[in-house]
């Protein structure tokens, strides 16, 4: 007997669409966050680790739904589809409290987060599955979750994670709309012509009611970087 199987999908989607499935990864990353605060409360640290890689995976996926609201032709589409399907393209970010704790404060300062060759996505692939199952590694040790999992490394990503998943806004359509607009025409071009797609962008959703009125955030944010939260020295 055939067995039955949900067929993945890989073409185009329209704007509508694209809001429901950001909207839909918000919703589970955000509900990933609040079981991995409740198991790291609980002591169970492995598991709390291996949730919050999880709730940063689904958090990853709205930026690569806005890469596929922009795909130009099917080989882009199916391009973004394998991103949105793959766990190291989605847990890029997983390292920007790191980052902004070395002192990243500009939109390039977070670069290397994207860089092919570094393994920091691969690190977190494994990290996840050392928090689920037993293993047998390098000269055949065993590693047990509770052994190798501390309290301090799932306290570090369910934070990451929490601050990953942060954005209460419904996503709608329009946004979608305006973001294709604006970044369309200099989707993987010239940066400094993105850069400027994603003030004309923001503006736009100000204009429209998307975005809170007054400055341009995301113009504070590419000309003068992330205002830094930390108390100044004396």
């Amino acid at each position: 007997m055939a067995r039955n199987k949900l067929d993945q999908y890989k073409g185009r989607l329209t704007p509508s669409q694209v809001a429901d499935g950001i909207n839909a990864a918000r919703r589970n990353a955000k509900r990933l966050v609040d079981d991995a605060e409740s198991l790291l409360k609980a002591g169970s640290f492995p598991t709390a680790a291996s949730l919050a890689a999880l709730a940063i995976e689904e958090a990853g996926k709205v930026s690569i739904l806005r890469s596929l609201a922009l795909a130009r032709n099917e080989a882009e589409a199916i391009d973004a589809w394998r991103d949105y399907r793959s766990h190291t393209r989605k847990n890029v970010t997983w390292l920007i409290g790191e980052l902004a704790a070395k002192g990243a404060r500009m939109l390039d300062d977070f670069a290397p987060l994207f860089d092919p060759e570094s393994d920091h996505p691969h690190l977190l692939v494994q990290i996840k599955q050392l928090g689920f199952y037993t293993d047998c590694l390098e000269k055949a040790h065993w590693s047990d979750p509770s052994r190798v999992i501390d309290e301090s490394l799932a306290q570090s990503l369910v934070f990451t994670a929490k601050i990953l998943s942060t954005g209460d806004n419904t996503v709608t359509p329009k946004e979608i709309e305006l973001w294709i607009r604006h970044v369309g025409p200099v989707w993987k071009r010239h940066p400094s012509w993105m850069k400027k797609a994603l003030e004309n962008w923001y503006e736009d959703m100000q204009a429209a009611g998307l975005a809170p009125s007054g400055a341009n955030q995301m113009t504070e944010f590419i000309r003068d970087g992330l205002k830094s939260s930390r108390p100044k020295k004396k």
